[in-house]
């Protein structure tokens, strides 16, 4: 019995075959790493009460295999890892009463094969999730007196498991109207996620499709819906569809003027009638000796207008200032 020693750590002078030790209302530190008591592995019994342990640490009684009752009430905990009680096969009597636990991890309680009694009294849970009720099904008694329980639709599960175990005391905290009632006599209509009947019982065939199209049919009240999403991306495809028809017509136009404007234009008409014309002085000087008319033979119409053709004449890009001169025409028609 070392029990209201002020003491950090379990006295070194102790036996190692001990089986019974009581450190509660002690100050005890709790090892971040390793574990507590490990000289003392034939340890059955081991009350840890009134200790500011608030968390315990992984694997923190690995080597307390023999050990059969751990009573950690009133240690201010918080948490508890899911390996916490790791290595404690033969643990039968676990007391995690008058602590501040407000949730159950499901893991911790895997290693804990041989657990008969469990005592979570006087936490903080308000609701216990579906799998700790089926682990805790195999433990023959449960204490869960004292916990402020919220009796709203998550309590439904808690309700059902209390009643198949005829448990008694495990009253509601809230809501208000419900405060103080016990968790195991409610019924569906109590709970705020109670079952609704589709059809009220004695309404005729008649009213029930009048009800079910009106359910169908009406929108509910007070609330948008979620009709404005596709609103806005029916807006944004329209202004993008629009865009890239503005730019579909904009390219067209641009390769419709460039195909416009691709053509050469025609050599300048005064270098052309300059050379014919100087070619016709040429012919003028030499007619007047013998044999001119055949060695500088006289071009025909034909080959004239082959060297003009240049397969890309438009009337549209012969400008009026471009034409020969009346005067001009009529010297070189003279000269041939």
């Amino acid at each position: 019995n070392c029990n209201g020693k002020s003491l950090l750590h379990a006295p070194s002078s102790l036996p190692s075959n001990i089986t019974s030790l009581d450190l509660s209302f002690n100050s005890l530190v709790v090892p971040r790493h390793g574990t507590l008591l490990m000289h003392f592995p034939s340890l059955r019994s081991l009350n840890l009460s009134s200790n500011a342990l608030v968390a315990l640490s992984p694997a923190v009684f690995s080597n307390l295999g023999a050990l059969h009752l751990l009573d950690l009430s009133s240690c201010s905990i918080a948490y508890l890892h899911t390996d916490a009680f790791k290595g404690l096969g033969n643990l039968r009597t676990l007391v995690l009463r008058n602590n501040s636990l407000q949730e159950l991890e499901v893991p911790f309680f895997l290693p804990l094969k041989a657990l008969s009694h469990l005592d979570l009294q006087q936490n903080a849970l308000v609701s216990v999730d579906t799998w700790s009720l089926q682990l805790m099904e195999a433990v023959p008694q449960v204490r869960l007196e004292g916990n402020p329980w919220v009796c709203d639709c998550t309590v439904h599960p808690l309700q059902r498991w209390l009643q198949r175990r005829q448990a008694v005391q495990v009253t509601c905290a809230s809501p208000p109207e419900l405060r103080g009632r016990e968790v195991a006599s409610l019924d569906s209509q109590d709970l705020s996620c109670r079952v609704k009947q589709r059809f009220p019982r004695g309404v005729s065939t008649a009213q029930q499709i009048t009800v079910t199209h009106s359910n169908t049919t009406t929108p509910p009240s007070g609330k948008g819906g979620r009709s404005w999403p596709y609103l806005v991306g029916f807006l944004v495809a329209a202004i993008g569809i629009s865009i890239l028809i503005a730019l579909a017509a904009k390219c067209k136009l641009f390769h419709k003027n460039f195909a416009s404007y691709h053509h050469r234009p025609l050599p300048e008409t005064s270098s052309i009638g300059g050379s014919r014309m100087e070619d016709s002085s040429g012919w003028d000087r030499d007619s007047s000796g013998p044999g001119a008319s055949e060695s500088h033979p006289m071009p025909g119409a034909a080959d004239l207008q082959a060297e003009d053709d240049d397969g890309f004449i438009e009337d549209n890009y012969i400008q009026p200032s471009e034409q020969l001169p009346e005067e001009e025409e009529q010297e070189l028609h003279f000269s041939i």
